[in-house]
């Protein structure tokens, strides 16, 4: 299966990733994780995307659509994968068309974990807690929350519009998320 799995910082896409991931026998490519590992192996993508970064700037669509397509194309991805972290704008999303249809496939099935913003809000303040993440304040979440939500709504109207979004209820124990989530990815 190739699914993009969506919702905000605080779901839970990390810890139901890489259960899915499990489940399924795909990879799980996090745009994050891209970025490190090219800036860690000094690829001209990773110095590209450096140089952003350190210049306190996003690093553009088209070199993290490099890095994404560049990932779909490993021996690993070929059957399957979970995107986490991209597409994030409708940009990315036809650019992302557009690498699957380079390769025959389409997107099976976009996710959203859905929570309520409240519960996210209390999941980040204690995560900032338990890592000692001091800039982590409510201020800051709440900020970066409104900026997911204004960013990633048209993303949902679009796949919503395409018979792609299934919508998951993310409150609750791992397990129960888990189960909600391996039965919307049943064929």
């Amino acid at each position: 299966m190739r699914l993009v799995l969506m919702g905000p910082p605080g779901a839970g896409k990390g810890t139901q990733a890489k259960v899915l991931c499990e489940h399924l026998g795909v990879p799980h490519i996090s745009t994050g994780d891209l970025f490190r590992e090219n800036i860690r192996d000094l690829t001209d993508l990773g110095r590209t995307a450096q140089g952003y970064i350190d210049a306190g700037e996003f690093v553009p669509d088209e070199v993290t659509n490099a890095m994404v397509r560049d990932r779909l194309k490993r021996p690993d991805a070929v059957n399957g994968f979970v995107l986490d972290g991209f597409p994030r704008t409708l940009t990315q999303v036809a650019a992302l068309d557009d690498m699957l249809a380079e390769s025959g496939v389409v997107l099976d099935l976009v996710i959203e974990l859905e929570v309520d913003l409240e519960v996210v809000v209390s999941r980040l303040l204690l995560r900032a807690i338990a890592e000692h993440r001091p800039d982590d304040t409510e201020a800051v979440i709440r900020h970066r929350l409104a900026l997911y939500t204004d960013q990633t709504a048209p993303l949902i109207a679009h796949y919503a519009n395409r018979g792609l979004l299934a919508g998951i209820d993310a409150i609750g124990p791992v397990d129960e998320v888990r189960d909600r989530l391996f039965a919307a990815v049943r064929p």
